[in-house]
């Protein structure tokens, strides 16, 4: 249980996040967009003003980035947005993955594309899309995917720069939300 939070505006929607310890050295507010029908359609709204006019395809990891490419694609009139899958599933036909290390997540984490999500992005432009960028570990992960896949990345986008990532100028992002001391 979290005894402290951190009060966030984005989008002009207002949320106490809870600051949680994920490590020996580093706390994070968690941000939670899943199930927060507000909070995600007003950051589509707001990251529609923003995405890069060339724009094809949005390309998000399973699973928070999810609601939030819904949102958006139908904000920017898209009907289809490609989900990059945290496992290979038996259904898929020649997937791709790349391996990611996020700090939200406990090691390695795979991400992968099955072959007629490939198809969509293959030779598209592609946008990047996700809740929070962080270290970038999820970034990289699916620009590579992108590059396999034979796409084109037009833009790296995110709800939340967070940390060091708030330094970088190759991102799209609403708002900051600072990292913390563990208590």
């Amino acid at each position: 249980m979290a005894n402290r939070f951190y009060e966030l505006e984005v989008a002009g929607v207002r949320r106490r996040l809870p600051v949680l310890n994920v490590s020996d050295t580093l706390a994070i507010a968690a941000f939670i967009m899943l199930g927060d029908v507000e909070l995600t359609e007003a950051c589509a709204r707001e990251m529609a003003k923003n995405v890069p006019a060339e724009t094809e395809v949005i390309l998000t990891a399973e699973t928070k980035g999810i609601p939030f490419a819904a949102s958006l694609a139908r904000e920017i009139g898209h009907d289809y947005y490609v989900v990059a899958r945290k496992s290979v599933k038996a259904y898929m036909e020649q997937p791709i993955w790349v391996e990611d290390v996020s700090i939200t997540t406990q090691g390695v984490q795979t991400l992968c594309l099955n072959k007629p999500d490939i198809r969509r992005i293959k030779e598209h432009k592609v946008l990047i899309l996700d809740d929070v960028i962080s270290t970038g570990g999820s970034m990289k992960a699916l620009c590579e995917l992108v590059e396999i896949a034979g796409g084109t990345v037009v833009g790296q986008a995110a709800v939340l720069a967070e940390g060091d990532a708030v330094k970088r100028k190759d991102i799209i992002y609403l708002a900051e939300l600072p990292l913390f001391k563990p208590e």
